[in-house]
């Protein structure tokens, strides 16, 4: 993937995955009831501070807090910019 952003300090663009739309009993969500994701793919990473090391790397699937870090929109998908610490879990 070729993004032309590089997020600075200790933050990461994590490309959030999709909402499901059926749950495991075959039923279909509608828009209106689903739920914001918490799982995704980092797509970039920044150089992080000197008392704070990068742990995640591009790649790798992550699980994070649920209202955590900033939306936008690039090139037509979808993407989160929070920092390291908003991210619970690499899975």
């Amino acid at each position: 993937m070729d993004l032309n952003i590089k997020p600075l300090s200790d933050r990461v663009l994590i490309e959030p995955v999709a909402a499901e739309t059926k749950t495991a009993s075959g039923i279909f969500i509608p828009d209106t009831a689903k739920e914001k994701p918490q799982k995704g793919t980092v797509v970039a990473v920044g150089n992080g501070t000197k008392e704070h090391t990068m742990t995640v790397k591009i790649g790798d699937s992550v699980l994070y807090g649920k209202y955590a870090g900033t939306e936008l929109k690039l090139e037509g998908k979808d993407y989160l910019i929070m920092r390291e610490d908003d991210i619970l879990a690499i899975i």
